[in-house]
């Protein structure tokens, strides 16, 4: 294989959790027992709309007694003010004690204060009983429900009835390490890219791609110190509501493309003692070993930071028969093609 450079486009490959902007957990406010279910699992409901009846018996009791209370507690401060309103004239004419007076305005402002406590009541008894029909909270997609007609909810703590969220749009959550998050950063700005706008394509878990395009929405402030990572999210748009939360998926961040970059295939370089080595074939046909820098892996080639250069030959298939220093006869690709021989074969000459 002759040595070309090309333009190489760089990537990097975010491995993470997709899941909802908003997951709201549906519980039981009062303590009663389920009396309906009016939603179907698995669909879209509204804002508004009743997805549970509790039952209401106990409630419209106790709303009963609290606006009992509340009419005696107006009854009484109706009395308290009247008494009030007739020991005043008296007692400027000196008919009656100033005593008397005092003692009825103390209790028309205690009967004030039992008609707020009762009015309370009133409101506290009306709310509970509006607890019983469970609303959702917003639009989205209901799961399964957590309790069945019949059961006892609200008994010590708010029981869960269901859970919704929202599809769209989604986010992609992952973590990742600070030298992946250098690099890439070191990457775009190189080539002149802001990592903030750069283009990001969702992979799912069956290698198909998501046709919408994502952004960087979040990146958190902070590495987390026990884990030498940064969180990040992104968001996706999810108009036909495909993506659900929980699903696994990976994200590939295009950098941009790198101008004038050698590369080579994986099965043409050798490791040896932390090192990177190719076969290069002179110009009088002799093979030697190279060191190289090797950068990033982009598919199956990898980019060659230093150790090669333009127009130079190196061996890609039959590199296990080489020895150093050997003469070689290079097949080319063409060649290769032409006489049925695999492509780049280096046959030793004997």
């Amino acid at each position: 294989m002759e040595i070309t450079p090309s333009a190489v486009p760089l990537s990097t490959l975010l491995i993470g959790q997709l899941d909802s902007p908003q997951n709201v957990d549906v519980r039981a406010r009062v303590e009663a027992f389920v009396d309906e279910m009016r939603f179907t699992e698995g669909v879209e409901v509204n804002k508004g709309d009743v997805l549970f009846v509790l039952d209401k018996k106990p409630f419209l009791e106790k709303l009963g007694a609290a606006q009992g209370s509340l009419a005696e507690a107006e009854a009484a401060l109706k009395k308290y003010q009247t008494d009030v309103a007739r020991l005043e004239p008296l007692v400027e004419k000196k008919a009656v004690p100033q005593q008397d007076l005092d003692n009825s305005r103390a209790a028309a402002d205690m009967g004030k204060a039992n008609v707020l406590t009762a009015q309370s009541k009133v409101e506290t008894a009306q709310l509970n009983l509006g607890y019983c029909e469970v609303l959702a909270p917003m639009t989205g997609l209901i799961g399964a429900k957590q309790v069945s007609i019949g059961d006892l909810v609200g008994k010590g703590e708010p029981t869960l009835l269901a859970t919704l969220s929202t599809l769209d749009p989604m986010w992609f959550y992952c973590n990742i390490s600070e030298v992946d998050y250098m690099h890439a950063v070191e990457q775009s700005e190189k080539l002149g890219r802001d990592i903030n706008t750069l283009p990001l394509t969702l992979i799912l878990s069956d290698g198909k791609e998501h046709t919408e395009p994502g952004k960087f929405v979040f990146i958190d402030r902070a590495v987390d110190t026990k884990t030498g990572t940064l969180r990040i999210r992104v968001e996706f748009p999810n108009p036909k509501k495909f993506l659900r939360p929980g699903m696994f998926a990976r994200v590939r961040v295009n950098l941009g493309k790198r101008a004038d970059s050698i590369t080579v295939p994986e099965r043409a370089m050798v490791e040896l003692q932390g090192k990177t080595f190719v076969w290069v074939i002179s110009d009088d046909g002799k093979a030697s070993q190279r060191a190289v820098k090797t950068g990033d892996q982009v598919d199956s080639l990898f980019i060659i930071l230093d150790g090669l250069k333009a127009g130079e030959k190196i061996i890609v298939e039959g590199i296990q028969k080489v020895r150093e220093g050997i003469p070689v006869n290079a097949v080319t690709a063409a060649a290769a093609t032409a006489k049925a021989i695999p492509v780049g074969f280096a046959k030793p000459i004997k």
